[in-house]
């Protein structure tokens, strides 16, 4: 059974300091060198969720393993990794040296604490779809051009730094969605995995809810086992497998993270997000969220 990688473990792997700004209540970003930390990186390979998003550029032949899936790259690569999904990869041929390129970290809230989209409705991030992308040398250098950029600001003093590091972000997954996703270095490897993938995009095809006429449906572990044509006991035990949680749970935080948004980012009144969420009363929305968060919805909206 896979766990999950904090950002604090993460640190602790690479034997590096943790960052003052870890866990400040508005996100982190980092960005990396690939070989300092692979200099460092002791520790054994471990099929691991992790507790951020991970964008890495690639030189060298590798091997990953994403969910159900196990891609081999031997070249220069783009690969984009979610928290829901576990993953882990291996040299080829065992030499670190000869495995060159950058990667960053950040997790959601660094992206939807100020935007209103949600970097997980991007195709490279939603489970079940193709996360690696093959460059040649032009592309490569230009995406190397780009992580070299997120060096210089996260070690500048400009005031809205953060702010531009975002927009290269989003560069890098718009120049990627521009190039065609590797499809033929997929191989599935996992039915649990697999399983979990296609339940998470289904769930996730009901995001984000955009009108208040829009409804939220599929609240039950039943009814995604029906569309997944598989017994609701089967569907249970996969996604506990893969993901460490119960369906019932993983349905529940993505349900709260869209009434957040909502309630941060909409002028819908109460009774109006309830509803499109599939609480058929406030009062039972009002429950609900107080439960998770100890706020209110009201009283959320206005912190």
């Amino acid at each position: 059974m896979n766990t999950t990688e904090s950002l604090e473990d993460f640190y602790k792997s690479k034997l590096k300091p943790l960052p003052e700004n870890l866990m400040n209540g508005v996100g982190h970003f980092n960005v990396f060198n690939l070989q300092d930390c692979l200099k460092n990186d002791n520790k054994p390979l471990t099929y691991n969720r992790r507790d951020f998003y991970k964008i890495s550029l690639i030189r060298g032949h590798n091997v990953y393993h994403y969910a159900d899936k196990s891609i081999e790259i031997n070249g220069t690569a783009l690969i984009f990794f979610n928290p829901l999904v576990p993953y882990t990869w291996e040299l080829a041929n065992g030499n670190k040296d000869n495995v060159t390129g950058f990667f960053c970290i950040f997790t959601e809230a660094f992206f939807n604490e100020k935007i209103r989209g949600n970097i997980a409705d991007l195709p490279m991030f939603i489970p079940g779809g193709n996360p690696a992308f093959v460059l040649d040398e032009t592309q490569g250098k230009h995406v190397e051009t780009i992580f070299i950029k997120m060096f210089e600001e996260i070690n500048g003093d400009y005031i809205f730094k953060y702010d531009l590091i975002r927009n290269y972000i989003t560069e890098i997954t718009h120049f990627a969605l521009k190039t065609q996703p590797s499809k033929a270095l997929v191989k599935h490897t996992n039915a649990n995995s697999r399983i979990t993938s296609v339940f998470t995009e289904l769930l996730e095809r009901q995001f984000p809810i955009e009108t208040p006429s829009q409804r939220f449906t599929m609240r039950s572990a039943r009814d995604y086992a029906s569309q997944l044509s598989v017994h609701v006991n089967h569907l249970n035990r996969a996604i506990k497998v893969t993901t460490g949680k119960t369906t019932t749970h993983y349905i529940t935080e993505r349900l709260l993270r869209e009434a957040k948004a909502l309630l941060k980012h909409t002028d819908w009144n109460i009774s109006e997000i309830g509803y499109c969420l599939g609480f058929e009363e406030p009062t039972h929305f009002n429950n609900f969220f107080k439960k998770l968060t100890n706020h209110t919805p009201k009283s959320y909206r206005i912190v």
